[in-house]
């Protein structure tokens, strides 16, 4: 008896998931399509029937950061709406730069835990990893509507927000890790609220 079309979709989402705690906490290169489908419960045979690649199993798993991340999560859980875009830049500034976002490592936002995976990967990880900055970006160029520098100012915060995760995830220093992201936040949020 064939898996009805909903089975296919929940199965897939699994793989994806799998895939993208391992490639956070390993690499691209370090995993192996059997780990991947190991941890999702899986066979090999059955990758084959949702990816035609690892290199597409990686653009799915960078793209599926968008539904997953803290934030939307975050945002899907509120009691209420938030409908200030300003309240929500400073929300997803505040949470990026988290330490519970930082100790989190299944979590971790492809931007700042796989950028040079995704620049030896394929066109189709990249295109995944360009969607999730134009995002982040345009949370930010909401808020900064009607300033004359808005697209300059959200480059900058996204730019603050990753670097700040990126060297903060790489110190073993507590002090200068908690410091790194410290200051990406303060400076993030002065672009946020001067003109």
């Amino acid at each position: 008896m064939p898996y009805s079309p909903e089975h296919k979709v929940q199965t897939r989402a699994r793989v994806v998931e799998s895939a993208r705690r391992l490639f956070n906490r390993h690499g691209f290169e370090q995993v192996t399509i059997d780990q991947v489908m190991a941890s999702a419960g899986l066979t090999r045979g059955a990758f084959y029937h949702h990816f035609d690649s690892k290199d597409e199993l990686y653009a799915a798993a960078v793209a599926s950061f968008t539904s997953c991340n803290p934030f939307a999560v975050k945002t899907a859980q509120s009691a209420e709406t938030i409908d200030d875009p300003n309240q929500m830049a400073q929300m997803l500034i505040d949470l990026y730069l988290s330490d519970e976002v930082l100790e989190n490592i299944d979590m971790h936002c492809p931007l700042y835990a796989l950028p040079s995976d995704v620049a030896r990967a394929g066109l189709e990880p990249q295109q995944a990893y360009t969607d999730l900055i134009r995002g982040m970006r345009h949370i930010y160029r909401v808020a900064l509507n009607g300033m004359r520098d808005a697209d300059r100012r959200a480059d900058a915060m996204v730019s603050l927000c990753v670097g700040g995760m990126v060297l903060a995830r790489t110190t073993n220093d507590p002090e200068l890790r908690t410091s790194l992201r410290a200051s990406a936040r303060h400076q993030a949020l002065a672009l946020l609220k001067t003109e």
